[in-house]
């Protein structure tokens, strides 16, 4: 299961117990705000995008959408989501527990700026109901990001 992949990898950093697990879905980020009692915000979720014939994930604060203009600037190419099948595929983690954590295959990661606004975020655990409770830099940490990058909107304020 993705979830003991998840687990075995934090192991290095002693946090493989700081995995929670509900009895309800935490899928998507209304579904983990409401279980674990956080604004939507808070949630981090990873999307992942082709690259080319490769693929990338990208972390970012759940209020936020891909903005395409900053994404083309920022990767040379247009913003195009994996599908769920090709998602499974490169990361070993399905839809709804999707996490820069334990991947099936080593892949770029990116974590964007809207993030940074928080003391901590709760990012899946490779399974639909697992969450984790990490500072940004903890974030940073784990998931060997390759940098910080500005890809999103919706989170600014005008």
């Amino acid at each position: 299961m993705a979830i003991d992949k998840v687990r075995d990898y934090l192991r290095r950093w002693n946090r493989d117990q700081d995995i929670m697990e509900f009895d309800t879905s935490s899928a998507t980020v209304e579904k983990a705000s409401e279980v674990l009692g956080v604004e939507p915000a808070k949630i981090a979720k990873t999307l992942s995008f082709k690259n080319g014939e490769e693929a990338l994930l990208i972390v970012a604060a759940g209020d936020t959408k891909i903005d395409n203009g900053k994404f083309k600037e920022t990767f040379k190419s247009k913003a195009k989501m994996l599908t769920p099948e090709e998602t499974l595929s490169y990361t070993g983690h399905a839809i709804g527990g999707v996490c820069p954590f334990g991947l099936k295959q080593e892949l770029p990661i990116y974590l964007d700026i809207s993030l940074k606004r928080f003391d901590a975020v709760y990012p899946a655990c490779g399974s639909s109901n697992s969450a984790i409770k990490l500072t940004c830099e903890e974030l940073e940490e784990y998931s060997n990001s390759t940098r910080w990058i500005d890809v999103c909107k919706g989170w600014q304020e005008a």
